[in-house]
């Protein structure tokens, strides 16, 4: 069943992300300890409120299409079952986009119903190395990794962001080295994507420069085409295990959220097939 959220806040993070503060009822997440959790977002048609009860699979089977909520993933970056208070970033292109124009304008009250929690990764004490990519996505759920990697920690943080007025404060044991790298550019509005990524080139780099000593644990989000076409089989042949390799794509250039599934679905098909 969708948990119900109250909006109590918003502040900006950055030139383009956005934090939203709620609170609600979140017994729901009690087990949930992934540092990429993750809600399904519930956006009711523009003039319309969601009642309680309501059946989202019921809803996209039955009416018609302007009349179905539209539904958008994010991470949660901040969680205090306890206290029923969440928070999540959100990237913001202007009036680009459904959540994140909802995100920069949204006033204390406002309601939002969420499906989940999701998630499969956390930075694993055990593991001899890690290796935390992403754009500015992926910068809610790596940020969330960060915070949880232990101490005595060894790896490379790399962030893709437009520019300097995107970074986050971001400490890292000293073991690890974060790189911020710079597009110029908002992701929407450069062709730096895909083979061109800049974090494409920095994991590159990484490889040819000497890659990280035994068991290397991966967290490798973003744009569709440098994550899973470029870095996955970089990690693949470098020798990542299965279960080291957290790999997906968060979004795609030129798709909405919808065609971006399609995507997705027909890449898995695609996969499954070879």
């Amino acid at each position: 069943m969708p948990t119900r959220l109250t909006v109590t806040g918003r502040a900006a993070l950055t030139e383009h992300l956005v934090r939203v503060t709620f609170e609600g009822d979140l017994a729901g997440f009690a087990e949930s300890t992934d540092t990429d959790r993750y809600v399904k977002l519930i956006f009711a048609p523009a003039g319309t409120e969601l009642e309680e009860g309501f059946d989202l699979r019921q809803m996209m089977a039955t009416l018609p299409p302007e009349q179905v909520p539209t539904v958008r993933t994010y991470t949660v970056r901040e969680l205090d079952v306890a206290a029923g208070t969440l928070a999540i970033d959100f990237v913001v292109h202007g009036d680009e986009g459904v959540a994140g124009p909802w995100a920069a304008s949204v006033e204390a009250g406002t309601v939002l119903w969420v499906n989940g929690p999701g998630g499969a990764y956390a930075p694993d004490p055990a593991a001899d190395a890690h290796l935390i990519v992403g754009d500015e996505s992926a910068l809610p759920a790596v940020a969330a990794a960060v915070a949880e990697l232990p101490a005595d920690a060894r790896g490379h943080v790399i962030v893709e962001v437009a520019g300097p007025g995107d970074e986050l404060d971001l400490p890292v044991p000293d073991g690890v080295t974060l790189r911020w790298l710079h597009r110029g550019a908002s992701s929407h509005e450069t062709d730096l994507v895909g083979e061109r990524s800049p974090m494409v080139e920095a994991v590159r780099a990484l490889e040819a420069d000497g890659w990280p000593e035994g068991r290397v644990q991966t967290f490798v989000h973003g744009e569709g085409d440098a994550v899973m076409h470029q870095i996955r089989p970089l990690l693949k042949r470098n020798g990542v295990a299965r279960g080291d390799l957290s790999v997906s794509a968060y979004w795609r250039r030129g798709r909405t959220e919808e065609g971006f599934r399609v995507w997705k679905q027909e890449l898995a098909k695609a996969e499954g097939g070879a």
